[in-house]
């Protein structure tokens, strides 16, 4: 089949704007419960809203909470671990008042926490011998220096039953004292809690602390002993076995791998160069679940890319299992089926359901209908040689389009993207968003630089010390690497990047010249404001990646951006969400105003209820299509789509 000539960047494409959002429904927080599946799934058609999904045994699919209710916890404003299932029981955060509510089946929500404006929850367990429920609390008071995160306990009744009056659920404090805690988990016999806790200037993957405590018959905690983990040992994942054994991650050897505390004594029960944990953003992340006493379903890592096997935990013997997924997330396990979310470069992202043996259920996927698997880029590892002798990583995607070609003559232009964080990883999970791209005839390199996850703790580490040098090297040399393999355009190179990644794009058109045009979404261009101006949670994050401040304010200064506006000539694009409180809106408009100042071609798209990360499908489309208007303006192609126009100054 012969096919079309194009310049690349105006092949026509069936990834539209429009299908892009259609498939952007985000997808996680799996919970078993009975014989249901549940799982959280984000709308962006509903403005952004989450609701609670349920697959019953026999398969049918309901939405579980009402359309006035939307699911989500902002406990470190990422948020996660927003609901929790027990005996057809829900329990979940509304966003609106952060309050937790309780759901009975087929029933309508009611508050079982009382009114209490600065409260958020999230990570819930539930004690049936007590009737309470267990969570991360964190208070917002307005009469307190920042947050306070703490261990609670909220009652349910007198009876099984949950609370029917509004707000009757008192709160009984736990834990207190440290400044961040994650991941209870009550032993099955109610008679211990484990959980995990850390305090400034540590991040979860840095450095946490496994915790036990015995209870009384009333629920009180009684001893409490530090396990393991601090100085530079992160625990992931505290989870209690069927006859009550705990078991945890750690990275104790390098590597997140698996470890089981008995009679004292702690010991791994399988080391391997592979990654069984994942940095702690958000709460409940889950790798491994219990099929028996002795053998663990889990997913882990190796170069970037996830597996899923069966531990026996015995022998210490792992049987992968075979399946097209490379992205695993929210593991969990009901009665002999493996449940996950995950996705691979030739399907989207789905809630799975895997008995071993048998082929995969898919509860929930987003593929694109009536869309040919020829049409899709799939992720090709690469690695590459980098600055101080290391390697990087990356997956590259080619431009891919079975209709049409460009002239021999002519490279692609090349999209380097930069994943937030910075301490997280690129997906290899099909994304219609790198799909748009490739489809019109751009190639798209998704760097994992020195500072990512997925390649063990050293690894991790190498960005201490290092944001805005590493991770800006790693993809000036990714790009230098596909240009002197003749495989992209030199001359129309872009770099974008969100959040932490949109740093690292300001930086490289900034103080390098390898890009010729960027975007940056709610990203970062003033280091020592988000130093003294952000969230709690990442309030000390930068300690390690920069530098303790004030202390090092000479190292901030010298690595932001927003300092240094005259050595930048490249064309950028922002996008910012005015409600955004890890990033606000101030570190963009500084840095637009500034190149319009110089005279740099520059444009400037907000989204007014939007926070950090567009979740709403006019924004996701809006922000997509002007992406796409900026580069063919720069570059001069003529695109096959029609879109809206974009106010691009200097140009």
């Amino acid at each position: 089949m012969s096919r079309y000539t194009l310049p690349f960047g105006s092949w026509p494409s069936p990834f539209s704007s429009d299908a892009v959002v259609a498939a952007a429904t985000g997808l996680g927080q799996v919970v078993t419960d009975l014989n249901s599946i549940y799982w959280l799934e984000n709308r962006p058609q509903e403005q952004g809203r989450s609701v609670i999904m349920c697959a019953d045994s026999d398969g049918a699919i309901t939405v579980v909470t009402p359309a006035s209710f939307n699911v989500r916890s902002r406990v470190h404003e990422y948020g996660g671990g927003a609901f929790t299932v027990k005996d057809g029981h829900v329990y979940f955060v509304n966003d609106a008042d952060q309050r937790i509510y309780t759901q009975r089946p087929d029933g309508v929500p009611t508050a079982l926490t009382p009114e209490q404006p600065g409260a958020r929850y999230c990570d819930m367990v539930i004690d049936r011998r007590r009737n309470t429920l267990i969570c991360v609390q964190e208070d917002h008071r307005d009469d307190q220096r920042e947050a306070i995160n703490r261990l609670v306990s909220i009652a349910l009744g007198q009876t099984h039953e949950p609370c029917i009056e509004s707000g009757s659920g008192s709160v009984s404090v736990l834990m207190e004292g440290a400044d961040f805690y994650a991941s209870p988990a009550l032993g099955h016999d109610g008679q211990a809690l484990a959980w995990l806790e850390w305090d400034h200037p540590d991040m979860p993957w840095d450095a946490t602390r496994l915790m036990l405590a015995t209870r009384s018959h009333a629920g009180e905690l009684g001893s409490v002993s530090h396990l393991c983990g601090g100085d530079n040992e992160s625990i992931f994942q505290p989870r209690w076995s069927p006859d009550n054994e705990l078991y945890f991650v750690s990275d104790r050897s390098g590597w997140w791998n698996l470890h089981r505390w008995r009679d004292g004594v702690i010991n791994p029960v399988l080391e391997m160069d592979a990654e069984f944990g994942q940095p702690q953003w958000v709460f409940s992340r889950s790798t491994y679940a219990f099929l028996d006493s002795t053998h663990v379903a889990t997913a882990y890592c190796q170069r970037g890319l996830w597996q899923l096997g069966i531990l026996d935990t015995v022998s210490a013997q792992l049987t992968a299992i075979d399946t097209p997924y490379t992205e695993i997330n929210d593991l969990q396990v009901l009665d002999n089926q493996i449940v996950f979310h995950g996705g691979a470069p030739d399907r989207a992202a789905g809630i799975v359901n895997i008995v071993p043996g048998q082929s995969p259920t898919l509860l929930n996927q987003k593929q694109p209908d009536q869309i040919d698997a020829s049409w899709y880029a799939v992720a090709k590892p690469i690695a590459f040689p980098t600055t101080a002798g290391d390697q990087a990583h990356a997956l590259y995607y080619a431009p891919t389009n079975p209709d049409y070609q460009a002239d021999n003559a002519e490279r692609p232009p090349l999209i380097v993207r930069v994943h937030g964080g910075p301490t997280a990883g690129a997906s290899s999970a099909l994304d219609l968003r790198t799909q748009f791209w490739t489809s019109r005839g751009f190639a798209v390199c998704d760097v994992n630089y020195r500072g990512s996850t997925g390649y063990g703790r050293a690894y991790r580490q190498r960005l201490n010390g290092q944001w805005g040098v590493y991770d800006v090297a790693d993809c000036e040399c990714a790009a230098r690497y596909l240009i002197d393999s003749g495989a992209v355009d030199p001359e129309r190179t872009i770099i974008r990047g969100s959040s932490a990644g949109g740093y690292s794009v300001l930086s490289a058109l900034t103080f390098g010249d390898t890009f010729k045009a960027g975007a940056s979404l709610y990203g970062i261009s003033n280091l020592e404001t988000l130093a003294q101006d952000t969230h709690k949670f990442e309030s000390r994050y930068l300690d390690r990646l920069v530098g303790p401040f004030p202390a090092d304010r000479e190292t901030y200064y010298q690595r932001s951006p927003i300092h240094f506006v005259d050595k930048m000539s490249a064309a950028t694009i922002f996008f910012q969400g005015l409600e955004d409180k890890v990033v606000p809106p101030e570190q963009a408009e500084k840095m637009v105003d500034a190149l319009k100042q110089r005279g740099a071609p520059v444009a400037y798209l907000t989204f007014a209820h939007e926070q950090h990360g567009f979740r709403q499908a006019d924004s996701i489309k809006r922000a997509l299509e002007a992406e796409l208007y900026f580069y063919a303006t720069l570059f001069g192609f003529a695109p096959a789509d029609e879109l809206e126009p974009i106010a691009i100054d200097n140009l």
